[in-house]
């Protein structure tokens, strides 16, 4: 466990050492808050259906999701592929860790980086807090869902670091991987088979974002967006582990 830490303190002192990540926290917490206030806006006209702003605000809108298509592959590109660059994770990899190990240790580091993106938005709520009542227990989760659905991004993203020593490459693998699976829901659209539309509609994350949303904690939302964090987990350590006997 003391290996792990070490590894994931090492990564939060790299991101917080780095331009980019103020940069994406700034640029995150601007295009969010200026989201929130058209959200805000556009409820507020007498003439639109009543509406929570926060119900929107969690993944109700395609700019939710081209935040995360966009911002997760940044904070993951160079997790494993800068080390491959770099030739540290030679090093890395001959030092008494395993694989599971790194793999682990950077991306918590990562998700570590990613709570701290959306911490800020707890403001939003408590704005309207002082300005009409809300209901916490769709709030709750509404955050319960940008964390799994970031568990499950993140591990796409990291995944996809080690397949490559170029962060360019590695962002873009992950953003098609990412987007493969959030198109998932438009397939379903255009399917006929009940059965193949039923089976389709329980990884349309976009419905579960919008469960989370409404409150609803969805068992199998959690199970799937979970299970499929840890199989792409599961490929990266193995991934490692193929480069490190070539």
């Amino acid at each position: 466990m003391r290996k792990t830490w070490a590894i994931v303190r090492r990564e939060l002192i790299a991101y917080f050492s780095s331009p980019l990540a103020y940069v994406v926290l700034a640029a995150f917490l601007l295009m969010q808050g200026y989201i929130f206030y058209l959200l805000v806006s556009f409820l507020n006209n007498p003439q639109t259906q009543a509406m929570t702003p926060l119900r929107l605000f969690f993944g109700g809108t395609i700019f939710f999701w081209l935040f995360l298509l966009f911002v997760v592959p940044v904070i993951t590109m160079r997790l494993i592929a800068e080390e491959r660059r770099s030739g540290t994770i030679e090093v890395l990899l001959t030092s008494p860790v395993t694989e599971a190990q790194v793999v682990v240790g950077k991306f918590a580091a990562a998700m570590l980086f990613y709570i701290a993106l959306w911490l800020p938005t707890v403001l939003y709520v408590l704005v309207l807090m002082r300005h009409s009542e809300i209901d916490l227990g769709p709030v709750l989760a509404g955050y319960v869902g940008v964390l799994l659905l970031g568990f499950l991004f993140l591990a796409v993203g990291t995944f996809a670091s080690t397949l490559t020593d170029n962060q360019l490459i590695a962002a873009i693998i992950a953003f098609a991987v990412m987007v493969a699976l959030f198109s998932i829901g438009l397939v379903e659209q255009l399917i006929m088979s009940s059965g193949l539309k039923a089976v389709l509609g329980h990884m349309n994350l976009w419905t579960q974002m919008d469960d989370f949303a409404k409150g609803i904690v969805d068992t199998r939302h959690v199970v799937y967006q979970l299970s499929f964090g840890a199989l792409f987990l599961f490929l990266a350590a193995k991934s490692l582990e193929v480069k490190k006997w070539r």
